[in-house]
């Protein structure tokens, strides 16, 4: 059986909103792919009890090692969290998709709904879904119950994520293999001597050959 590509699922889990809503729908991308990707999804990873730098370190962790990455720049205020996360996904070339469900309308250019230092960047798709259309049209259009039709909702998002995987997936790599080994590297200092005792080199070796071995880099 051929090895799920992982998924680095970034985006708020402070609430129970949060939390269910992330399950949910990458449960849905799962089913909706038939195994082809899997969720790493962080709220499944924090120990409340872990100090902070250790909580950062082991996402950070995962951000490098995961296949692709899937952000979400939902709120009148992305989670600065998650924008970090995408920021180092894009400095090691990780495939990705943005998905926002928020319909509400932000940001400073006509390009995307957030600030434009978030935008642009390559082997990225941007997915712009309004939840709660998709919602009531489930709900009324379909006559679904309230939990059904949120269920529902998410299940054709995870459609449109699934195709959007596919995508930048097959979108041919921007770090050059004379470049590779020095930007991982890199990783593994940026973020403080912490995170190279989390990252180490053999790891980051693991990691490398895994990605060049799918096509990744």
């Amino acid at each position: 059986m051929t090895q799920p590509f992982t998924i680095y699922f970034a985006g708020e889990l402070f609430s129970l909103k949060h939390l269910l809503g992330n399950s949910v729908l990458a449960e849905q991308i799962h089913l909706e792919s038939n195994n082809r990707y899997r969720c790493v999804v962080p709220q499944d990873l924090e120990q409340r009890e872990t100090a902070p730098i250790a909580i950062r370190d082991q996402d950070l962790l995962h951000v490098v090692s995961c296949d692709v990455g899937l952000f979400h720049f939902d709120g009148p205020e992305l989670d600065s969290g998650t924008v970090v996360e995408f920021v180092i996904s894009k400095m090691l070339d990780i495939p990705s998709v943005i998905i926002r469900t928020d319909f509400r309308l932000g940001g400073d250019s006509k390009l995307d709904p957030w600030n434009l230092m978030c935008s642009g960047y390559p082997r990225t798709k941007v997915l712009l879904l309004d939840a709660m259309a998709s919602y009531q049209q489930q709900l009324r259009g379909e006559g679904l119950s309230p939990t059904n039709a949120a269920h529902e909702a998410s299940r054709k998002f995870a459609c449109d994520v699934v195709t959007a995987l596919d995508e930048v997936r097959a979108m041919a790599p921007k770090l050059s293999p004379e470049m590779r080994d020095t930007v991982y590297e890199w990783m593994r200092h940026l973020p403080g001597e912490t995170f190279a005792k989390v990252l180490t080199q053999g790891t980051l070796k693991d990691i490398l050959s895994s990605k060049i071995s799918r096509g990744l880099l």
